[in-house]
């Protein structure tokens, strides 16, 4: 279990784990951009506490749950909703998507380098929650010869990798465009990511070649169950190279943006990839994960 601490919000003092500190901080500032998703991390007694004057009804009535939460943002915090009944159904049968907010994507490649960022990018514009990860145990660029890459380890910032080949060589590294992809790549985030280091949760998995859906399912499967909550993981192979990944990070999007609007993405996924099979004449992986 998580170690908890206590946090002041407004009137409430809520026990948050790590992983619900920044619900706690948005709860905080209480905006109407609250997104309902951040709250998952929540627990039932987190949420509502009998000694909050505001909560008492709820506490009593036994609605500590999902329903309570819902209750308590829109009568309290005056969101925009229709009516409780049917925030709190979405919520709990579909998160982030069905509530009307962007669904928490993770774009997976083998480096974080190509694939995974140029999906990134483009995510990000269409305004996605969007995190980009590698599997592999280094970080792999294109070197002089196949059989020469430059290796780093997952903790080198995309400026060092960019100053470590414009040293190296110039003519090659720009030539080969791997500079200019470094270079966009440090206007997104500072270093690349593992996917295995990270226990943050998503609606969506999006990985762009078989093997590294292999490893993202083996890695979920390997990890200690805490919330059984589903996480579908798809696969679309993507070729490592600057085309295709724009190629694919287009496809990726559409995909994401149907996946969006969807009213029950477990149900509808399926249907959906066999759409964009038939669509983009690529095979598409697709199984469900649980955190």
């Amino acid at each position: 279990m998580y170690e908890t601490e206590r946090k002041h919000v407004g009137t409430h003092s809520l026990d948050v784990s790590p992983a619900g500190l920044t619900a706690a901080l948005i709860l905080e500032e209480a905006t109407e951009d609250l997104p309902y998703c951040l709250l998952r991390s929540l627990t039932d007694e987190d949420i509502l506490s009998p000694e909050c004057e505001r909560c008492k009804h709820l506490w009593a009535g036994g609605s500590r749950g999902l329903t309570g939460i819902c209750c308590f943002l829109a009568e309290n915090l005056k969101l925009p909703v229709r009516t409780k009944k049917e925030l709190s159904r979405q919520y709990c049968s579909h998160g982030s998507a069905a509530a009307g907010w962007p669904l928490r994507v993770a774009v997976v490649c083998s480096s974080t380098q190509n694939r995974s960022m140029e999906a990134h990018k483009i995510l990000n514009k269409r305004g996605f929650s969007v995190r980009s990860f590698g599997t592999g145990t280094h970080v792999k660029l294109p070197g002089p010869a196949p059989d020469k890459p430059n290796v780093c380890v997952f903790k080198t910032t995309y400026d060092q990798m960019y100053n470590d080949l414009l040293r190296k060589d110039k003519e090659l590294y720009t030539q080969n465009d791997i500079l200019h992809m470094l270079d966009r790549n440090k206007r997104i985030k500072p270093r690349p990511e593992r996917f295995q280091d990270c226990r943050d949760l998503f609606d969506l998995i999006l990985t762009c070649e078989e093997r590294v859906y292999d490893q993202v399912v083996e890695d979920l499967n390997s990890r200690e169950q805490e919330t059984c909550q589903p996480v579908p993981v798809i696969n679309v192979d993507i070729q490592d190279n600057h085309e295709e990944a724009t190629l694919g990070a287009f496809l990726i999007c559409e995909l994401c943006q149907c996946i969006q609007h969807t009213e029950d993405m477990e149900n509808e996924v399926d249907e959906l990839l066999q759409e964009f099979e038939e669509k983009s004449g690529r095979a598409f992986l697709h199984t469900v994960g649980f955190y």
